[in-house]
């Protein structure tokens, strides 16, 4: 992928794509725990972008290459699991 943005501002850039794309839930039964995961990982991007555009931020001062890790980490503490996701495949290669 080419673009012309500075690689740290790319990077960041991947982490919240990260957050955000996450597999759809596979049933409507599924739907409120993907919700609850997509929110708490959409929280910590809007977090990590606020620490990197807020002038007056403490999380400005630390770089954005700082932010970019910590926000992976965080996403690292919420995993889009605990719902079954289209594609899905159970033990065996059958669909759930």
């Amino acid at each position: 992928m080419t673009h012309n943005l500075p690689e740290s501002v790319a990077d960041l850039l991947r982490a919240v794509l990260d957050a955000l794309d996450i597999p759809y839930p596979a049933t409507i039964g599924d739907n409120e725990e993907y919700a609850r995961v997509l929110a708490d990982r959409a929280m910590h991007a809007v977090v990590a972008l606020h620490g990197v555009l807020d002038d007056e931020g403490a999380a400005r001062h630390l770089g954005i290459e700082w932010t970019t890790a910590h926000l992976r980490k965080r996403l690292a503490e919420h995993p889009p699991t605990g719902y079954r996701a289209v594609g899905d495949r159970r033990p065996g290669g059958e669909r759930p």
